[in-house]
């Protein structure tokens, strides 16, 4: 078991509140966005297990295993990318139809 001090406690408690921030406000931005969106769809199952991890457990150590996607520092830097993204995608509503017709074979992969 690591010992940390007041100062450690203390940071460690306001990186999980900034999480928790975090994952709040990218929840609140998907409601902007048609429930069939995809990008909603399953930006939302994966912020609302973590938001729900974050709530729970108190523990940096056994978070960072839950959530796996690195340390708790890394976790917020990728929320708050998310919340950027989820923001753009409100700005930019991929779900609308396109304006004009695609260009043929434009969603082929690979492309020759």
């Amino acid at each position: 078991m690591t010992a940390f001090g007041v100062g450690m406690i203390e940071r460690l408690f306001a990186s999980l509140q900034a999480l928790g921030v975090l994952y709040g406000k990218i929840l609140k931005t998907l409601q902007d966005m048609p429930q069939d969106a995809a990008y909603r769809k399953y930006t939302e199952q994966i912020v609302t297990e973590r938001y729900n991890h974050v709530k729970t457990e108190q523990d940096i150590e056994k978070l960072e295993t839950k959530i796996n996607c690195g340390q708790i520092e890394e976790v917020i830097q990728q929320a708050e990318n998310e919340l950027q993204l989820a923001r753009k995608m409100v700005e930019w509503k991929p779900w609308q139809p396109l304006i004009g017709q695609a260009p043929a074979n434009q969603w082929k992969w690979p492309v020759n």
